[in-house]
């Protein structure tokens, strides 16, 4: 006796027009000519007969509403417009469907997640060293850079480092991080004022709001 294939469909009536899945998996119905389509990457998404509720509002392929019907009269809807029935808002009440093509929804929310990705800023914390001696023109590099970073979204972590006899006079560089922040007080505000962690003493400052 041949095998049986792992995914067997049976083929419906025409007022259906679809193929039906026999195993739970990752393909499911579709409206478009008894198309079967790959749901393994969006399977949170409840598409045609697997939307069971017994009423739902629907909206049309043009964003009109139709108005609140069962789920089996809105997927004849998507059925004889040829295209297929979206849960696209599950916790409403009652779930809001979209008669759309479910490819078309799928690009769909894939362009709006990028854009959002692209107007997101991820901000960074870069931190700039010194040492308890740092000089007056060494100083006014550190400040410089720490400007750049601030002009660019980012936090800066001012930080001095202490070796050896240094550490006994940690609170005297208290000042020098102060000065520090004051002269950014234009771009930056002291988010973290400083603190001794271990060797170092810290300041973090960030971005001024506009």
């Amino acid at each position: 006796m041949a095998a049986r294939h792992p995914l067997s469909f049976s083929v419906c009536s025409r007022t259906e027009s679809h193929i039906r899945q026999k195993v739970s998996g990752e393909f499911f119905l579709s409206s478009k000519e008894g198309k079967a389509i790959n749901n393994s990457r969006g399977n949170d998404v409840q598409i045609n007969e697997q939307i069971r509720d017994p009423q739902v509002r629907v909206i049309g392929q043009d964003g009109e509403q139709l108005g609140v019907m069962s789920s089996r009269e809105a997927l004849q809807k998507a059925q004889d417009a040829g295209v297929d029935l979206v849960k696209v808002s599950p916790m409403a009440n009652p779930p809001v469907c979209k008669i759309i093509d479910f490819g078309k929804y799928r690009y769909e929310q894939a362009r709006r997640k990028k854009e959002a990705r692209k107007k997101q800023h991820i901000v960074d914390i870069k931190e700039v060293r010194m040492t308890p001696n740092i000089d007056t023109n060494d100083l006014n590099t550190k400040i410089s850079a720490a400007r750049k970073f601030l002009e660019k979204g980012d936090k800066v972590k001012v930080t001095i480092r202490f070796r050896g006899r240094e550490m006994a006079h940690m609170n005297a560089s208290r000042p020098t991080l102060e000065s520090f922040a004051k002269q950014l007080e234009d771009i930056a505000v002291i988010e973290k004022q400083p603190k001794i962690e271990g060797r170092n003493m810290s300041i973090v400052l960030g971005q001024k709001k506009k």
